[in-house]
């Protein structure tokens, strides 16, 4: 008798703590954070089709977003993680300024430049498309860490993640890439 209650106890703790441990944290919008998964306490990473990166919470400094427009030509939304350490993490979606404007020729333009950006890097084997821009010397930040996201939807749910564990000091897993 003792030990069916023993395994009865065992089985309701295992239950009841992978409940506890499969909840999903939820976004600004109230939903589940796609891509977001429970991680190793204390720290946040993510991993992204440019690279991974890896943070102690407790050196988290700041959790920003804003928006920018870059050369005239480029909508930038980004994602900054300051840090005790000397260096800065920024993730970011970019758009042409076009894609803000109503259907026009310019718009049409740019999806033809897209598309023919897009059979380059095919032939040439790279993926330019999932590249960190930069123009040297004017972008190139000495002690910075960059990401480039290729849809506004991952920018925003990693700066879900990254904020909610922040906050909640639980450590989470971001990804991008197909499990």
């Amino acid at each position: 008798m003792l030990k069916n209650l023993w395994l009865a106890l065992l089985s309701s703790f295992l239950v009841c703590s992978s409940f506890l441990y499969a909840q999903d944290q939820t976004g600004t919008d109230g939903t589940a954070i796609k891509g977001d998964t429970a991680g190793p306490n204390r720290f946040w990473q993510a991993t992204l089709t440019g690279g991974h990166y890896m943070i102690a919470l407790d050196k988290i400094t700041s959790v920003s977003r804003h928006k920018y427009v870059l050369d005239g030509s480029l909508i930038v939304d980004e994602v900054t993680v300051d840090s005790v350490g000397q260096a800065l993490a920024r993730f970011y979606f970019m758009r042409p300024i076009t894609d803000a404007m109503e259907s026009n020729v310019a718009t049409q333009l740019a999806d033809q430049g897209k598309e023919l950006l897009d059979k380059v890097a095919k032939r040439g084997g790279t993926e330019v498309q999932n590249m960190v821009v930069k123009k040297y010397p004017d972008t190139t930040h000495a002690k910075s860490i960059e990401y480039r996201l290729l849809t506004q939807a991952e920018l925003t749910s990693l700066y879900d993640s990254v904020r909610n564990s922040w906050e909640s000091g639980k450590g989470r897993k971001f990804s991008t890439s197909p499990k």
